[in-house]
């Protein structure tokens, strides 16, 4: 990629890496005044996710989580800026890994995983991060972006200072078969919306009926990944904690929808546990089941 708009982006980027987080914190103060109280983002949106996943909270305890919400979105995109100069050390002090020792117990065995999160705490931090803690070959898989020039900036931050591969989902089976001859570590955020059909697996999520993805568990039982829940949860401002649990070790030998159902229950339990952590401005419930899609 050589086109003007990439260089200006790119230029634009490794710019403001420069500046420290304490400095691009003040900027992430000022765009959450602006973002929440002014321009209202999505402000709609995110009080009727809430509203309804939580119908036990009262309207005051919705709108803390609301406020804290968008200021670790505004945080976010702080610390997206920063990866463009972000270095290993400062990330690994910033990522902290809980039981690291899961991942080097499976490439010792010469297993490949899963690492399958949400879009919760810093997931881009999380993947960039997943190359200094673990022996595997580490693996990201990213949906194709329609800027293209934009799409190559995104792609060269999240893989600069480490050997992450980037796999574009509608290529993710043929690319790690391409790979099978190694170890992977796939980071994959199986949170997203789907369209809604018949092959997508429904379940009760967040008191939402929801279509997940099963595209992970068809995956894992072809290639035989363990599956492993990240749990990314938000310690501090800029300081994050990775809990690994099994989601299954035996993928082959697991019933239909229980690696899909499994997931979806551990990243309920992670999101009522700190519920601003959450990507809450996505429209993830704008489909509803047809009537041919069957009850999970």
């Amino acid at each position: 990629m050589n086109s003007t708009g990439y260089k200006i982006l790119r230029s634009i980027a490794r710019f403001w890496g420069y500046f420290p987080l304490w400095f691009l914190y003040i900027f992430s103060d000022i765009l959450y005044y602006f973002g929440y109280y002014l321009f209202r983002y999505r402000r709609s949106v995110v009080w009727k996710n809430l509203m309804v996943s939580f119908p036990e909270k009262s309207k005051s305890e919705i709108k803390t989580i609301e406020k804290k919400f968008y200021h670790n979105l505004t945080d976010f995109f702080a610390e997206y800026i920063k990866m463009a100069r972000i270095s290993k050390e400062e990330l690994y002090k910033r990522v902290h890994y809980e039981n690291p020792e899961l991942l080097k117990q499976l490439a010792d065995q010469g297993k490949s995983v899963f690492l399958a999160t949400g879009h919760c705490g810093n997931w881009e931090w999380f993947g960039k991060a997943i190359p200094l803690n673990t022996h595997h070959n580490g693996i990201a898989i990213y949906k194709q972006l329609s800027n293209k020039a934009f799409e190559e900036l995104v792609k060269e931050i999240r893989t600069n200072h480490n050997n992450l591969t980037m796999l574009e989902s509608r290529t993710t089976y043929r690319g790690l078969k391409q790979l099978n001859d190694k170890n992977n570590a796939v980071f994959i955020a199986a949170d997203q919306s789907p369209s809604g059909s018949e092959q997508d697996y429904w379940t009760n999520f967040l008191n939402h009926d929801t279509a997940f993805f099963n595209g992970l568990e068809k995956m894992a039982k072809a290639l035989d990944y363990v599956v492993m829940f990240v749990e990314n949860s938000r310690i501090r401002r800029g300081y994050y904690k990775i809990k690994l649990t099994p989601i299954t070790l035996q993928p082959r030998q697991t019933a239909p929808n229980e690696i899909t159902e499994n997931y979806v229950r551990m990243l309920e339990k992670a999101i009522v546990e700190q519920p601003d952590n959450w990507l809450w401005s996505h429209r993830r419930w704008k489909h509803q089941r047809t009537k041919t899609t069957t009850d999970a």
